[in-house]
């Protein structure tokens, strides 16, 4: 599990054909030492795991069915990648809840820029923007953002300055796609609700929410 909150940025090394996808090898000289073999770590979004260690880096494979699923595809070398490294039990929680399993992408229309900061805006599948509400939490190529509107297929988020200049928000262009993940807990109510059943204090009380 992740929490959006990014640790670093990462570069790709290499991008090679591996048995049931691609393998690459991802630079960070502040992951160096930190991480071991069979950690997690989300790589733009995508939870993958290393499977071995580099000089100041390490390699993941990705399966076929995530490289269609999100833009690992697109990704070259030289691509600069958001790294967060699994949320260890005692660590803090700052973010939301991450699985860093993609749901689907987005593509940036428009930014408006207010000094350093961004309100910037994306279209989705309506399935994907039913799944999400107004200051909800959604994860853009692993960052943890707030929802600040939303429509039947788009929505926007606001981003602060420091976010800006510690991920790769301000690499983006209008046409470039992100990997998107929604919120967790809005999965499990919309699973819910397309059973049938509905919503109660006790219900929700069982789920931990305390009414």
């Amino acid at each position: 599990m992740f929490t959006g909150i990014i640790e670093t940025i990462g570069s790709i090394k290499s991008i090679k054909p591996g048995s049931s996808g691609l393998r690459l090898s991802i630079i960070s000289e502040k992951l160096d030492g930190e991480i071991e073999v069979d950690d997690s770590v989300a790589i733009n979004g995508v939870c993958l795991t290393v499977v071995e260690l580099l000089p100041k880096g390490f390699t993941v494979d990705v399966v076929s069915e995530t490289v269609s699923r999100s833009t690992v595809g697109q990704w070259k070398t030289g691509t600069k990648v958001n790294l967060e490294r699994g949320l260890p039990a005692h660590g803090r929680f700052d973010g939301h809840i991450v699985q860093g399993h993609i749901d689907g992408l987005a593509e940036l229309m428009h930014v408006k820029k207010t000094g350093n900061s961004a309100e910037m805006h994306f279209k989705t599948s309506k399935t994907i923007a039913a799944m999400m509400v107004e200051k909800g939490s959604v994860a853009l190529d692993g960052i943890s953002l707030t929802i600040a509107s939303t429509d039947h297929d788009g929505f926007s988020v606001a981003v602060i300055p420091y976010t800006m200049s510690n991920t790769t928000l301000n690499e983006l262009r209008p046409g470039n796609k992100v990997n998107l993940e929604t919120d967790i807990i809005g999965k499990y109510i919309a699973k819910f609700m397309q059973n049938g059943k509905k919503l109660n204090k006790s219900t929700l009380m069982s789920w931990g929410y305390e009414l």
